[in-house]
């Protein structure tokens, strides 16, 4: 007997996953099928929910050998930009949530976050080292406009005189310039811009609530004219699919006043493969095999290889391939510089009520 479609519960526009998975956690697993009594034009519109969490540690440490740096901070859990491809999917699992949709209309807020650093980066043992924001998910995603908990963030590293990275698609970075142009001044901030595609159809089937590529370019630019250093991420590289515009979209950043570049090539970990092929085969149904093929030649004969080293630029001719083509295309901008290190020697913990004061 052939299966039943899923039974969908909810209209989803706007959104990009096409289904809910069960949690890899649970011990029982449900699935809805359609019977075909329900019709779709009846069911309720998939909003966005947010819950507040309190953070009892905010500082996140890592020790992997492909990231250059050892400590993160997370705004938010979850991200309502909802990249088909984001590696971070499988992150809310650990929340008891699905990487599927509840990934994109289930978000966690940290109001306490800024107080929470403040109270870290006052223990007498810490010892400042550039902060990445932005590496797991947005901070400058949508519910930001209303909790500014990132800017809450920035103050309190501005305060501090600690270096801080940052990488967003969102356009809203721009509000908080004031901070990041002071900070940049001392040189305590770097910002990441990050773009998938130049072609607004594609970007809004692959990142739907992700501001438009056109907007994230004069992002770069009213940056840049501020003062603050800006790197173009082209992140992901999609094979067969977005792999042909590398070197326009360096070109666009450039232009916009990007100083520097970075290329991380398409990872698909754990459910996030299964959420990327189920969206192929809707969107891309007649390159979806190429394009899974040639994912597959990056990583092995695997949706995704974890390995260190190789995860990030992937194996074989095709990432050699691309690997030349991005060093060439740099070069000719001048885009393959390496930016000057964020300084750690103007970290300085602000006066507290009771402080005995300086004679100096």
């Amino acid at each position: 007997m052939e299966d039943l479609p899923v039974q969908k519960s909810h209209l989803t526009p706007g959104r990009a996953a096409l289904s809910n998975p069960d949690n890899r956690y649970d011990r029982l697993h449900a699935e809805a099928v359609d019977d075909g009594w329900a019709p779709e034009h009846d069911l309720p519109v998939l909003r966005t929910e947010i819950t507040d969490e309190v953070a009892r540690k905010v500082i996140t440490r890592n020790t992997s050998p492909d990231l250059s740096f050892d400590r993160s901070i997370n705004p938010y859990r979850g991200c309502e930009h909802g990249c088909i491809y984001c590696f971070a999917r499988p992150s809310h699992a650990f929340l008891g949530m699905s990487p599927g949709l509840d990934f994109e209309t289930r978000l966690v807020a940290r109001p306490n976050a800024a107080a929470q650093l403040h109270k870290e980066l006052s223990n007498p043992r810490y010892t400042p080292k550039t902060i990445a924001i932005g590496t797991n998910t947005d901070p400058y995603q949508p519910v930001e406009k209303s909790r500014e908990i990132m800017r809450q963030i920035l103050e309190v590293l501005d305060a501090f005189n600690h270096p801080v990275a940052i990488v967003t698609k969102g356009t809203l970075i721009t509000r908080d310039s004031d901070i990041l142009a002071r900070m940049a001044a001392k040189g305590l901030v770097r910002v990441g811009i990050s773009i998938t595609t130049l072609d607004p159809k594609t970007s809004r089937a692959l990142e739907p609530r992700v501001p438009a590529p056109a907007a994230r370019l004069r992002t770069i630019r009213q940056l840049t004219d501020a003062g603050i250093p800006v790197r173009v991420m082209v992140s992901p590289v999609i094979p067969a699919l977005t792999e042909h515009e590398l070197e326009a979209i360096l070109q666009a950043a450039k232009d916009a006043g990007a100083v520097a570049a970075s290329s991380i090539v398409l990872r698909l970990p754990r459910e996030v493969a299964m959420l990327f092929r189920d969206w192929l085969a809707a969107h891309y149904p007649d390159r979806a095999a190429r394009i899974m093929g040639r994912v597959r030649e990056l990583h092995g004969g695997k949706d995704y290889d974890p390995e260190f080293g190789k995860r990030m630029v992937g194996q074989g001719p095709w990432a050699k391939m691309m690997q030349q083509r991005f060093k060439l295309a740099t070069r000719k901008l001048n885009l393959d510089r390496s930016l000057p290190p964020l300084r750690t020697d103007l970290f300085a913990r602000p006066a507290q009520s009771g402080d005995q004061l300086s004679l100096f």
